[in-house]
C-alpha cells in the first residue's frame, strides 16, 4: 500500500523558513522521481518542485526558484522541501506525490505565512 505522509508545516512570519518532510512507504522510493505540490484556498493544485530518483535532477516553479530547495534521503525513504524567504502567497496545503503513483496523495501539511 502506497503511503505518503507530509509533515513540518505551520505558521511562520513573512521572511521566515520551514522544512517540510514527506515520508514514503509501500513502493520502491529510490526508483521513483518525487514531486511537491501545493494548493491554496480557491485555487488549483500546482506543481512546486520535482526531484529525480537519485536526487541529481531538480526543477522548480518560477514562483519559488531561489527560495525553495527540494532534496531526498533514499536511505530514509524521505523527501524534503526547505522553504526560505517565505511570502504570504506561499500559504497553501503542501502535498508530496510519486512519479509512478500519481493517484496517491497524503493528507498534506498546512503552511501559513502571515504576520
Amino acid at each position: 500500500q502506497v503511503q505518503l505522509v507530509e509533515s513540518g508545516g505551520g505558521l511562520v512570519q513573512p521572511g521566515g523558513s520551514l522544512r517540510l518532510s514527506c515520508a514514503a512507504s509501500g513502493f520502491a522510493f529510490s526508483s521513483c522521481a518525487m514531486r511537491w505540490y501545493r494548493q491554496a484556498p480557491g485555487k488549483e493544485r500546482e506543481l512546486v518542485a520535482t526531484i529525480s530518483s537519485a536526487g541529481g535532477g531538480r526543477n522548480y516553479a518560477d514562483s519559488v526558484k531561489g527560495r525553495f530547495t527540494i532534496s531526498r534521503d533514499n536511505a530514509k525513504n524521505t523527501m524534503y522541501l526547505q522553504m526560505n524567504s517565505l511570502k504570504p502567497e506561499d500559504t497553501a496545503v503542501y502535498f508530496c506525490n510519486a512519479q509512478f503513483y500519481p493517484r496517491y496523495w497524503g493528507q498534506g501539511t498546512q503552511v501559513t505565512v502571515s504576520s
